[in-house]
């Protein structure tokens, strides 16, 4: 998201802001339009296949501070390449520091997950050391942190500076004040709100919707980890509203993190109390706290976030849709991959595949054909315009252009929905059968897709309740 937003304000402080508020309203706008349905297009291979890539990077990503290196690219594959390449540079303390807070977490974490649950008659002390040792695996990553800042700064107080720590970061609460809706070029020329919108071109569209399709993956994936729904009209108009309100304090346009909410995930936070909570802390934090998280080791929140991004790599799924359907690891892989170029190319490349292979299965229905004297064409799912030219084809081939011709019978049972092309194909598939002397009949039609066609006013439309009678009305028309 920084680096579509870097692209299309080109590092222009004020118009990344008002970037933020026209977005929040786009997206706003389409929560209150109840589009959200938009997002199920998302399919979970898809979701899978973000959220493992993401994992991947983002973990890989904190390498280089477990080895204390800088200046290391972003690009995920640079990254993997200068970080290892560069590891006759990493910093020893940092090293040993990262490890020891790895597996610390670790070690509390798989404290947590083999408590037993206590029966009545387990004694008290049993019931307190459980508490004790549930509230400390809990709160595993404030610990570490807060011990690993405590030795980072007992190291530098005695001028051993072993360790790379945060350092200084700005202090304050940003002021609060309406977005800039105008802007002034080094020279003094002013440029009007219109000219500003016009030069976000269609970054003002893309952004907006990168942004939620990625807080949407997030949602979706742990939503699927944790057991929970999601309302997608609710993430559209959560994500609008703060990027709106998020203007007003100069901020950028902002999307759901898979880092963040992986730490919050693996702390046990399950609530939107959290939020307030967090929010608070930084808050305090911006005003006050600025100078304590001077001494944080890099290496220590390393450690966290690889931790927390770590259990999203679920490498079992892709035996599974081997198991199931092998054609969706297509969409999964391409997302995969395509992620380790940018996140947002990846979603967009798994949403196209998965597109591709949903309108293909329109495009191809499934059609068994039986012989039962005339020929019985059961349609396996439902038929649409794509589906018309293959539809129409079978038939041809099946018993327009056998010798000699033959009649069917098309049973419609699953058939729903129909369109105005559909129509049309069909009354040229009657015109057909009436100049060779056969039939085509239909049973078992849905009363939707009855009134439809004979709104179409058909000439030569049969259709009866059942096959059986299809059969019969074919041997009444042979012997008339």
């Amino acid at each position: 998201m920084s680096l579509l937003c870097f692209s299309v304000v080109g590092g222009n402080p004020s118009r990344a802001v008002l970037l933020s508020l026209l977005c929040g309203v786009i997206q706003t706008a389409m929560a209150l339009l109840r589009l959200g349905f938009l997002l199920d297009f998302i399919s979970f291979p898809v979701i899978k296949g973000f959220t493992c890539a993401a994992a991947v990077t983002i973990g890989f990503g904190q390498v280089q501070n477990i080895l204390g290196l800088r200046g290391i690219p972003h690009q995920f594959i640079l990254q993997v390449y200068y970080t290892f390449y560069r590891i006759p540079e990493a910093k020893i303390g940092d090293v040993v520091l990262g490890l020891l807070c790895l597996a610390l977490l670790i070690m509390l974490m798989v404290m947590k997950t083999s408590l037993s649950s206590l029966s009545e008659d387990t004694p008290a002390y049993a019931r307190v050391s459980r508490r004790i040792v549930w509230t400390v695996a809990t709160v595993r990553n404030a610990l570490v942190v807060v011990a690993a800042t405590c030795i980072a700064f007992s190291w530098d107080a005695y001028g051993y500076h072993i360790f790379t720590i945060t350092g200084k970061t700005t202090e304050g609460l940003p002021p609060f004040k309406p977005p800039p809706t105008s802007d002034t070029t080094a020279n003094g020329t002013v440029v009007t709100f219109g000219e500003i919108v016009e030069g976000f071109g269609g970054g003002l569209a893309v952004i907006p919707f990168m942004g939620l399709l990625e807080s949407i993956a997030i949602a979706k994936a742990f939503a699927s980890q944790n057991d929970y729904r999601i309302d997608a009209n609710q993430e559209l108009l959560a994500i609008g509203v703060t990027n709106i309100m998020g203007s007003f304090v100069s901020a950028y346009p902002v999307t759901g993190s898979f880092g963040r909410t992986a730490v919050n995930s693996q702390t046990g936070v399950c609530s939107p109390a959290g939020g307030i909570i967090t929010s608070v802390i930084v808050l305090l934090s911006l005003a006050f706290l600025m100078p304590v998280f001077y001494y944080i080791p890099k290496a220590s929140l390393a450690a966290v976030i690889i931790c927390a991004v770590a259990p999203m790599v679920d490498y079992r799924v892709v035996t599974k849709m081997w198991r199931i359907r092998k054609l969706d690891l297509l969409p999964f892989t391409v997302t995969f991959l395509m992620s380790f170029w940018e996140v947002q190319y990846g979603i967009i490349g798994g949403i196209a595949v998965s597109g591709a292979l949903l309108l293909y299965n329109i495009a191809r229905p499934q059609l068994k054909v039986s012989d039962q004297g005339m020929l019985v064409m059961e349609l396996g799912t439902g038929l649409s315009f794509p589906a018309t030219e293959y539809f129409s084809h079978i038939i041809h081939t099946q018993a327009l252009q056998a010798s000699p011709p033959r009649s069917v019978v098309l049973d419609c049972h699953h058939v729903s929905v129909i369109d105005y092309t559909v129509v049309n194909e069909l009354r040229d598939l009657l015109r057909q059968f009436r100049l060779r002397g056969v039939l085509l009949i239909f049973c078992r039609l849905q009363p939707s897709v009855l009134q439809v066609l004979q709104a179409a006013d058909l000439q030569d439309l049969r259709y009866t309740d059942s096959v059986e009678a299809a059969l019969q009305m074919e041997s009444c028309s042979l012997n008339d």
